[in-house]
């Protein structure tokens, strides 16, 4: 009986909501497109209200299990009637992958990029997006031809960050910089931008500080740390062309007048950089195992607050500053700052970049997916603003509250939950939002998509500390420390172009890499006298290198982006 209610109910909101997507479609020539998104959102979540079912995820990156009550994810279940069955990363994500196609064992839905695309591990996206899911082909059309994969004309994986809605506006730095604990700027006086904005001088800052405080909370001060553990060896080998004022290209920097690339592993300006690696090395500033531990050592290292300053991207180190800021220790969170090679490059630096979408980074459906269509319809619904506001905010009156005007704010309580790590795994759905499509910028309210970019909301959710420190500089944010970002040209980011297995110039880059992390260590941990002759080998094997067929590839595929992006 009851059963038979419930069907009777569901029928007659079926109806109810038929009827009224029909009167709507009769007398809407005139509406905005954020009307119409609703309408086609609601006929989608209940169209995906369908019998249970549990989808296997897999997220690339460290991460731990949600709790079981999470209100997010039953909220989800309830709604959308899915559950996830999440499996983080442990270890090294490229052996994982290896193990995924070396099996055929794939699970529903994977966190994963261009070594998944080659192997076969996703279906293709498009036709699934246009006939299923309209929210989401609403959110990526403008996009639509960037992400597709070159070689065949297939979209395999959805965009986790980059579409922007709204003007562009950051109130936290998220990408590369070299970053430096505020308690330094504090004991230094808060010395200027423009007078620690080279590499002699943030080294000489770093110094300084260690000098003065030798231990922290009764443990040695490391000075400088440098990640080199598994594909996060970007912070190892990516400082040099930030040093020169270009955004991140990966492993190579284009000339953005000719669009030409070329590799800068082997050019001198790379040299001079791992060369102040090997002074301070001498000096006693670099972690003496800064070579040998794995990402989740190089985190607990931040998150012990004994750090000074590393290279890093600002998403990379996320978790050991939650820790920070939850342990009360927000005089050691980092600022980023604009350090170039020398004062010929000062004031051109290109740390903050405007948003790029996310090409081959996201989660992709895999070829064993057991619904490949309830799952498009899932992100179709995750993606509508409502959902949106849920996943980035919460729930309203519980996470965040909204004033007169339509505001959205948070109380003091509410923002220290937010930052509480245990309390955001039972009311925070970060496994399925962190790399799932998502909107950035504002909401067609004028809200902005999360609470760290509502201005008046990062400004009410700062510490006395940081309003103080941020006053000392006559700043609001920590994004002013970084110069505005110029329009991003049509080649970048040339780091998203897809390098085929296989090929010449994956072999090129492959054995790059593995170059870079042998001699690299070697050349910055060598006594000073012996660093010229380890860098001169370095850079005469990779000189045997097909380097060419590389670059190559680069920019071959920096033509293809001129040819079909303009448009789009």
């Amino acid at each position: 009986m009851r059963v038979t209610v419930k069907k009777l109910l569901s029928a007659i909101v079926f109806l109810v909501i038929s009827i009224s997507l029909v009167l709507s479609g009769c007398g809407s020539k005139g509406k905005n497109q954020s009307s119409s998104n609703e309408s086609t959102n609601t006929k989608s979540e209940n169209q995906a209200k369908l019998e249970p079912i549990t989808l296997s995820v897999y997220v690339n990156a460290p991460g731990q299990q949600p709790t079981k009550d999470n209100k997010i994810y039953k909220l989800i279940e309830e709604e959308l009637g899915v559950k996830f069955q999440f499996e983080y990363l442990v270890g090294d994500s490229k052996q994982r992958f290896g193990v995924m196609i070396a099996s055929g064992d794939y699970p529903d839905i994977v966190n994963g990029g261009t070594e998944l695309i080659n192997a076969g591990a996703f279906i293709p996206l498009e036709d699934l997006i246009k006939e299923h899911a309209p929210n989401l082909y609403q959110h990526y059309k403008p996009f639509w031809n960037k992400i597709k994969d070159p070689d065949s004309g297939k979209i395999y994986v959805m965009p986790d960050y980059g579409r922007f809605y709204g003007d562009f506006n950051r109130t936290a730095h998220y990408g590369p910089a070299f970053w430096i604990q505020k308690q330094v700027l504090e004991d230094a006086g808060y010395p200027s931008v423009d007078k620690i904005n080279t590499l002699d001088e943030y080294f000489e800052l770093i110094e300084n500080y260690v000098k003065k405080n030798p231990t922290i909370d009764g443990k040695p001060t490391i000075g400088f740390e440098i990640l080199s553990y598994d594909w996060r060896n970007f912070c190892l080998t990516n400082p040099p062309q930030h040093l020169i004022g270009k955004p991140n290209e990966g492993g190579v920097v284009v000339n953005y007048e000719t669009n030409i690339a070329e590799i800068f592993a082997d050019k001198d300006y790379a040299k001079a950089y791992y060369k102040k690696l090997n002074e301070i090395n001498a000096k006693g500033l670099l972690d003496r195992e800064t070579f040998t531990q794995n990402y989740d050592q190089y985190l607990a290292k931040i998150a012990s607050g004994r750090v000074v300053g590393m290279f890093d991207q600002g998403w990379n180190f996320g978790s050991a500053r939650d820790s920070l800021i939850e342990q009360g220790l927000i005089n050691r969170t980092y600022v980023p700052l604009p350090v170039m090679l020398d004062e010929s490059y000062a004031g051109h630096d290109w740390y903050a970049d405007r948003p790029a979408i996310n090409v081959n980074s996201g989660f992709g459906i895999t070829v064993n997916a057991k619904d490949p269509i309830r799952i498009i319809k899932m992100f179709d619904t995750l993606i509508t603003e409502r959902w949106q506001k849920i996943l980035q905010w919460g729930i309203e009156g519980e996470d965040y509250l909204v004033d007169k005007n339509g505001r959205f704010y948070r109380t003091p309580e509410q923002r220290t939950n937010a930052n509480d790590q245990v309390w955001q795994l039972a009311n925070k759905a970060m496994g399925i939002f962190d790399k799932g499509p998502k909107m950035e910028g504002v909401y067609s309210d004028g809200n902005a998509c999360g609470p760290g970019d509502q201005p008046e909301e990062y400004f009410a959710g700062l510490s006395d500390y940081d309003k103080g420190f941020l006053n000392a500089y006559g700043f609001k944010t920590l994004t002013e420390f970084l110069r505005k970002p110029p329009e991003n040209p049509i080649a970048y980011p040339a780091w998203q172009i897809n390098i085929i297995d296989g090929s010449e110039a994956k072999i090129a880059s492959t054995k790059l890499n593995d170059l870079s992390m042998k001699y690299l260590p070697r050349a910055i941990l060598a006594p000073m006298d012996q660093f010229d002759a380890i860098w001169n080998e370095y850079v005469s094997e990779i000189r045997k290198l097909n380097i060419k067929a590389y670059e190559d590839r680069i920019n071959e595929q920096i033509q293809w982006r001129i040819k079909n992006w303009s448009n789009n």
